[in-house]
């Protein structure tokens, strides 16, 4: 089934998220590389992206806010959650390497969770695309802490929000 993500854990601190998206691999590489699709798929369902402000390109910066606009989601309706991702390798369209942050409103890091070394391969199966995430910890408790803050809940559902767009725009 295309929408299954598969994952497993590498080392105790390298958590390996892969799914096959059908939609040629440039197309899924372009909505990562530009705020106007980033915005309109980035973040678990019931989230919008208000902030996404990027400068693709090695060394650039992008920095995001997730906001909770579904008020069924209860305590979390009305939270915002922003971040920051340091890029520092792009290899168009096949590999993205940057360094994931929790951030504030003014693109600071906060120091007291962890952040994130990723790395996202884009393996181009003729016409279909396989997305391979590698997120590197740097400690099996800081990976244990974003899986108890149900990272992978929200994955599924931001990689289902970009399925229904790439259905939608190709």
């Amino acid at each position: 089934m295309s929408n299954t993500i598969v994952s497993r854990v590498e080392n105790e601190r390298v958590l390996v998220l892969e799914r096959v998206f059908d939609a040629p691999r440039d197309l899924v590489f372009k909505m990562f590389k530009e705020p106007e699709h980033l915005k309109r798929w980035f973040g678990p369902k019931g989230w919008e992206l208000p902030v996404c402000n990027i400068d693709f390109r090695p060394g650039g910066v992008w920095h995001y806010c997730m906001k909770c606009i579904d008020q069924n989601q209860g305590q979390f309706y009305g939270m915002e959650s922003w971040g920051k991702a340091v890029f520092k390798e792009i290899i168009e369209p096949e590999k993205l390497i940057y360094t994931d942050y929790f951030a504030d409103a003014d693109g600071n890091t906060n120091e007291t969770m962890p952040s994130t070394e990723v790395t996202i391969e884009f393996i181009d199966l003729g016409g279909k695309t396989k997305l391979v995430n590698s997120s590197e910890y740097v400690s099996p408790d800081a990976l244990k802490t974003v899986m108890d803050m149900g990272m992978l809940q929200g994955i599924t559902e931001t990689w289902n929000r970009l399925e229904d767009l790439l259905n939608e725009v190709k």
